[in-house]
């Protein structure tokens, strides 16, 4: 610069040769900042075509910090350069504004590679055995804010602030704080214990039968857990919640169960055990019920107007569409049982007895009966 500033002496004006200096430096920067982000853009695009997830993570993390880092050093450098000229006393301000500004790029780049490395981490596209969302989401969210307070000391270090009175504030208002915010604390550790116990997790479908809790969880934060009802309602539930109740979790469950009761007339009374061993054949062939599970199909009860037998076995699948086809498969198919013996499905009926007759409006009288 020294070299540069005795060249230009020998052209320009010295009470103008700062502005010529500052226009260089600006140039400077502006050419700088382009061919940074070219560059990144064209490696950005090369690590697309690798199957690992941190190429990807880092130099998509680092493409924009980096063109504004440049524009930083280059600003602030400029401004330096001025305010060395001008009268105007701006040249204690501009080391610490670009320290803090400097910290806020690299902040900021830390925490979209976190972020990255999150998503990659969890998608089947970059990992053979991609991680579990939820345990992705809790480690990205710890170290995301364990670098948010990280930087925020170091801000204030650089402005001369004292970190050790700033912890040693801390200190003594977190016994305050801690009152004052115990509920915030109770779902913060209960989302603690979510993450580490783990009975659910993104993507579950969960109910409480203590609370009107039902539907699909979409997020666990460390307040609230966001859960999508199947009216398609969000319901944000404090995580301390899941602390004093039970939760089901139908997600992990291993077999659908079919539990039904059908009931066939009295009068069919002597095929109720053909009927019943054709059942239980028709299931043990049926491709879709899992043999290796409990298969039930026997005479229940004399019910008042039926005859019932019952059928309690489980589906291969978990899945709710296929299970509901699975079931509807094995009702009709029950149908075509008893249809098949000349049976029919009972349905309520009431006989009435008459012990004198009645007289009928011709005259005619009819015998005692129904």
């Amino acid at each position: 610069m020294e070299t540069l500033n005795t060249w230009l002496q020998s052209f320009i004006d010295k009470d103008y040769l700062w502005i010529v200096e500052v226009f260089i430096v600006v140039t400077a920067t502006l050419c700088i900042a382009f061919i940074v982000n070219r560059f990144i853009a064209k490696i950005l695009l090369r690590s697309h075509a690798t199957k690992s997830l941190w190429d990807d993570a880092l130099f998509e993390a680092l493409h924009r910090p980096a063109k504004w880092m440049v524009w930083v050093l280059g600003l602030s450098y400029a401004a330096s350069i001025a305010a060395r000229q001008t009268e105007v006393n701006l040249l204690t301000m501009i080391a610490p504004a670009r320290t803090v500004l400097s910290i806020m790029l690299i902040v900021w780049f830390i925490v979209g590679f976190i972020k990255r490395a999150e998503n990659n981490l969890t998608d089947p596209g970059y990992a053979r055995k991609p991680m579990d969302k939820t345990t992705a989401m809790a480690i990205g969210k710890l170290l995301r804010v364990s670098t948010i307070i990280t930087s925020a000391l170091v801000v204030l270090q650089s402005l001369g602030y004292s970190i050790s009175g700033v912890l040693a504030f801390g200190g003594i208002g977190g016994i305050a704080v801690g009152f004052a915010a115990k509920d915030l604390l109770a779902n913060f550790f209960g989302g603690l214990m979510i993450y580490l116990d783990r009975p659910f997790a993104v993507g579950d479908w969960v109910r409480s039968p203590d609370k009107n809790i039902e539907g699909t969880v979409e997020d666990i934060g460390w307040r609230l857990t966001r859960i999508r009802t199947f009216d398609k309602r969000p319901l944000y539930v404090p995580n301390a919640t899941f602390t004093q109740i039970s939760v089901e979790n139908p997600s992990r469950m291993l077999n659908r169960r079919i539990k039904e009761t059908i009931g066939i007339r009295y009068d069919d009374a002597g095929k109720m055990a053909a009927i019943v061993s054709d059942v239980k054949s028709m299931l043990q062939n049926h491709p879709a019920i899992d043999q290796d599970q409990t298969m039930i199909v026997n005479f229940d009860a004399f019910n008042s107007s039926s005859l019932d037998f019952f059928i309690y076995t489980f589906t291969k699948t978990t899945a709710w569409i296929e299970y509901h086809e699975i079931k509807q498969d094995v009702m009709l198919k029950i149908i075509d049982i008893i249809e098949q013996h000349n049976a029919e499905c009972a349905f309520p009926t009431a006989t009435v007895h008459i012990p004198h007759g009645v007289t009928l409006p011709d005259g005619a009288h009819q015998a005692p009966g129904v």
